[in-house]
This record gives C-alpha cells, sequence and structure tokens, in this order.
C-alpha cells in the first residue's frame, strides 16, 4: 500500500489496495492510519458493488440505515444513499431543483457542511464511490478543520474554545412567497442540535473547528450580530484555499473522509452541463461531540443518538 499526499495539510491518493477485496488488519490499520492523518483518502479504479461498500465500510465501523432514501437508491441495501444530480427536488414542493439550489444557497459559504450536522451524532466518516460522471465538472472539495482551528490566532482560539452553537436543518433558506410547502415541510421535520464550537476529536485529540455554512445558525450567549461577524470570520478561515484539496472523479473512484474533522462542498459547476452525476455513500455511525471543556453536545429537536 502507497499513501501519497496530494495537497499540504489534507488529501492522500491510496494505491495499491483492492477494496472489493480480503483486506488483512495491517492494511486496515494504514488506512484508518492515512484517514486521521489527511482527513480524506481517495481510491482509484476499484471494483466496489453495493454489498463490497458495505463490507469495506464495515471494516471500520458500523455502517447507518438509513430509514429515508431517495428512489435512486438500491433495494435491499438500507446502508447504501444513491446520489443523482437533479433528481432529489425536481417537481417536488413546487419548484425545480435550480431553485431549490439558489433558495438554499444565497450566500457563497452556504454549500459547505458536514454529512447530517444537526444530529446529535453526525456520522464519524463517509465513503462515497462514483459510478458515472461527468467528463469535466463535477469535482468535489474538503476542507481541514484541525488545520483551519490551528491557524487561528492564541487569543481567537481561547474565545472559541468556550462557545457553542445551534446547528439546525435548513437554516437560511429563503421560502417563497406566499404559501411555501418546502419550508412547512422543514418546519414539520426539523432537527437541531447545540455543538461544541470547537470539538475534541476523538481518536486522534486534536482540537477541531466544528463548524459549517448548512447547519449554523447561531453562536450562544452572544447578540446576533456579534454571532453572525463571528460565523463568517469562521468560515472563512475554515475554507481558506491553503486548508483544502480538490478531488476530480472518475468511475470507479472511492472518497474515505473523516466527518468530525472536515467539511466538505459538493459540485456546483455541472447541474447545466446535463451529464450523469450517480454516487453512492455509506456512513459510518459517530459520536456525540465533546467539547474542550468536557461538555457534550445536546439535542434540540428531532434528534436521538443511535436512532436514525
Amino acid at each position: 500500500m502507497d499513501v501519497a499526499p496530494v495537497a499540504g495539510h489534507i488529501g492522500a491518493e491510496i494505491h495499491g489496495v483492492d477494496l472489493a477485496g480480503e483486506l488483512d488488519a495491517e492494511t486496515v490499520r494504514g488506512i484508518r492510519e492515512a484517514l486521521l492523518r489527511w482527513k480524506v483518502v481517495f481510491f482509484r479504479e476499484q471494483k466496489l458493488d453495493h454489498a463490497g461498500h458495505v463490507s469495506f465500510a464495515r471494516r471500520f465501523g458500523n455502517p447507518v440505515a438509513l430509514r429515508k432514501r431517495g428512489s435512486a437508491s438500491p433495494a435491499g441495501f438500507p446502508e447504501v444513499e444513491t446520489t443523482a444530480d437533479r433528481l432529489e427536488l425536481g417537481g417536488r414542493f413546487g419548484m425545480e431543483h435550480d431553485e431549490w439550489l439558489q433558495r438554499r444557497r444565497h450566500t457563497l459559504l452556504r454549500g459547505w457542511h458536514c454529512d447530517h450536522g444537526a444530529r446529535i451524532d453526525p456520522p464519524a466518516a463517509t465513503i462515497l464511490r462514483a459510478e458515472t460522471v461527468p467528463p469535466y465538472g463535477g469535482d468535489t472539495t474538503w476542507s481541514n478543520l484541525a488545520a483551519a482551528y490551528a491557524g487561528l490566532s492564541e487569543p481567537v482560539r481561547r474565545l472559541v474554545d468556550g462557545l457553542r452553537a445551534e446547528h439546525r436543518l435548513g437554516v437560511g433558506y429563503q421560502p417563497r412567497a406566499g404559501d411555501d410547502a418546502y419550508l412547512r415541510h422543514l418546519l414539520d421535520h426539523q432537527v437541531a442540535s447545540v455543538h461544541p464550537l470547537v470539538r475534541v476529536h476523538p481518536e486522534s485529540g486534536e482540537r477541531v473547528l466544528y463548524i459549517n455554512g448548512y447547519y449554523v445558525e447561531q453562536i450562544q450567549d452572544v447578540s446576533r450580530a456579534e454571532s453572525r461577524a463571528l460565523l463568517d470570520l469562521l468560515l472563512e478561515q475554515a475554507v481558506r484555499p491553503e486548508y483544502t484539496v480538490r478531488f476530480r472523479w472518475e468511475p470507479g473512484s472511492v472518497a474515505f473522509w473523516d466527518n468530525r474533522a472536515t467539511i466538505h462542498l459538493a459540485p456546483g459547476d455541472n447541474a447545466h452541463l446535463g451529464f450523469p452525476r450517480t454516487m453512492h455513500r455509506v456512513m459510518l455511525a459517530g459520536e456525540v461531540p465533546v467539547g474542550v471543556d468536557g461538555r457534550k453536545s445536546e439535542g434540540v429537536t428531532g434528534t436521538e443518538a443511535g436512532r436514525w
């Protein structure tokens, strides 16, 4: 097995491993160590099917079995969620997918997220494999939140170490005029938790700037104006180019990332091209985050540890 870093702070390609084959304990340990060090690792030219995808994931944790999935997801594999661009909300709630994206991502940093960050126990990791990708466009970008925290000045680190923030599903969505069916859907299916703004990674012990643009609603115990200014500062820090890596997908590519220490940005440059992009993901069950002060996250609504 060869681990080849691809950026200064995050990302490595792993060569010489067949993910569909029998992986010995040393190989599994090497992949885990590379993941903890580089936060996201990439494999190319893999021949995984759904069963192999789930089997590989089980070597690193417990795959989440989702109760609700899109119609493109495979029957018989509740752990596998299939994402096919332009299919998720097209024609639902009275608006097409493009309008939904515009209303959801109305600022430059809104699209950056960790998976299911509003849950009390967000997934520990995600394993995403590519089936069909466009000939150009459709890249995904990740950022290293441990490096982002370390890059803050010491006085700012002291400030954020003691803060907590609410993460809520649907934050920042701009409602349509009149009766908005999607807004009613959000209100009827709220998920929210209060997480530490700085999380202690349960395996590496690193301090992680636990922030993203998609779920974070409000920093607690400060005014809304102060919260907005702090969130803007921290989000800009979190996605500085030097802390990021961008991956060009190919059929058979697999990305395996630490969802506790990264945020990622789904592509926004390929929807208008009309090329299919079909990806399959499996997520590993995660822990309740713990802050620098030892306090755990707290659920607000619609979430319970271990219950999906």
